[in-house]
């Protein structure tokens, strides 16, 4: 009649009938800090990594009307109102560029931190090479420049040289028989970037690989363009264009910096028809602002209600 054991167990319920007191305390304390260092070998629960990047925290300022030092501390924030390009031209000493010759500027005072960049021809095409060095091998800006008419539409541009010394180098690609004339000197006293940015009314983004295009009414005589990006190399075409796949003006630019080292430019739009066409080459990763805006208004052209032109004074 007696009562049957499993696997050691005794009506006592003692499962280790055999053990002292101290050793059942001693196991069951190594079980305990068993227990309590497992618990170390469980991950922590992470909080939240904050992965999302605004815009905000880069502090980038496309209204270039608020802002006319495009760049934090950049270079062409000198200089209000300014003269007339026709003024600059007059006041200036064009340098003869032959074709198939190189002239260059040197800008050794580091106070200087923009310069104004303007060539015309006596009516002939115009297409040159400008360029910006600074230290050997070392090109931070670069522009390819054609205009069919160098006298009808001359072209104008700001471009910065932060950090001096700087040269400015103008090459004339055309052929021995078209020589230019250029002017390139410091924008400090006209302030040629600053009536620039005074006219900007809006900025927008033009993703890599995107194009924009604003169209003009006749009696806009001049037009006022700016790229910039955050930072990030700057790589655009601008066209102006008068009629179907007519270029008048083409310009190919590229800025290692286009915060550092912004575009500004001054287009002339005479006549009707005329499109400002801007395209970012660069790939999508890389997205420009910017902003055209006309310039100067006021062609001289009268225009009557039923849509025909009456004429023009001269």
């Amino acid at each position: 009649s007696s009562t049957p054991q499993l696997f050691g167990l005794r009506p006592s319920g003692s499962l280790f009938p055999h053990c002292s007191p101290n050793i059942m305390k001693f196991t069951a304390a190594l079980a305990l800090a068993a227990i309590n260092g497992a618990n170390a070998f469980v991950a922590p629960q992470a909080k939240p990594a904050a992965t999302q990047l605004a815009m905000s925290d880069y502090s980038v300022n496309t209204s270039v009307r608020d802002n006319v030092d495009v760049g934090v501390g950049g270079p062409l924030s000198s200089g209000v109102g300014g003269r007339d390009l026709a003024e600059i031209w007059d006041n200036s000493s064009p340098v003869i560029v032959q074709g198939g010759s190189l002239r260059t500027w040197s800008f050794a005072n580091p106070a200087i931190e923009s310069v104004q960049v303007l060539l015309k021809t006596e009516g002939r095409p115009l297409d040159a090479d400008v360029e910006l060095w600074q230290g050997p091998d070392n090109t931070p800006h670069k522009m390819r420049v054609y205009v069919e008419d160098g006298a009808l539409r001359t072209f104008n541009a700001v471009i910065g040289t932060p950090r001096g010394p700087n040269t400015v180098a103008i090459r004339n690609i055309g052929q021995l028989e078209f020589p230019l004339d250029a002017v390139v000197r410091p924008d400090r006293d006209d302030g040629l970037a600053a009536n620039i940015a005074s006219v900007a009314q809006r900025s927008e983004t033009i993703q890599g690989g995107a194009l924009r295009t604003y169209p003009f009414n006749p009696t806009v005589d001049s037009v006022a363009i700016i790229l910039k990006t955050d930072g990030r190399p700057l790589n655009a075409r601008i066209e102006l264009l008068q009629g179907p796949n007519n270029n008048k003006q083409v310009v190919e630019l590229y800025t290692e910096d286009g915060l550092d080292r912004p575009f500004f430019a001054i287009v002339e739009t005479p006549g009707s028809g005329n499109v400002v066409r801007v395209v970012n080459t660069a790939p999508v990763e890389f997205p420009l602002y910017a902003s055209v805006d006309a310039y100067r208004v006021g062609g001289g052209i009268d225009w009557p209600d039923d849509g025909l032109m009456i004429g023009r004074a001269f």
